[in-house]
């Protein structure tokens, strides 16, 4: 049985169920993050004025489901923008019920709106569920990720 659900921009009143998401997704990948980032963040991404990072998230009624961070920014091969997806999370629960699929849907949209062709993520190599979904809507790049 599907659920169903709508998508938005992030809002001042999810900021408790949009931290708990975002910990969960933090948590997945075995990383913490100190509450001033939280708080830092949740400013960034509910500020109108930012139109370069920005968050979706999937909801019914008052409860959030996912989230979807996205940044738009300049790229020197390109005279438009490009956009990444940073961070896609579902609730265990809603999983299976097309909300990621709709979430980075969403993101193409506001790409497309913004004169944004590229949208471009990245996620660890054992993430198989989710790559079983990439693969259905993406291109898998040859690039390999290096980091200081």
């Amino acid at each position: 049985m599907t659920k169903s659900f709508n998508i938005r921009p992030l809002e001042e009143q999810d900021r408790d169920q949009w931290q708990f998401i975002w910990g969960e997704y933090l948590r997945f990948y075995e990383t913490k993050l100190p509450l001033e980032i939280y708080s830092e963040t949740f400013s960034r991404l509910i500020n109108r004025d930012n139109k370069n990072q920005c968050c979706l998230v999937a909801y019914s009624g008052d409860k959030l489901h996912g989230l979807i961070h996205y940044i738009f920014h300049a790229h020197n091969w390109r005279t438009e923008d490009v956009c990444y997806l940073q961070d896609l999370f579902t609730l265990k629960e809603m999983r299976r019920h097309g909300v990621a699929k709709a979430l980075i849907q969403s993101v193409y949209e506001a790409a497309d709106e913004n004169g944004t062709s590229s949208v471009y993520w990245m996620t660890q190599e054992f993430n198989h569920d989710a790559r079983k979904l990439y693969d259905q809507i993406a291109s898998l790049t040859p690039f390999v990720k290096y980091q200081r």
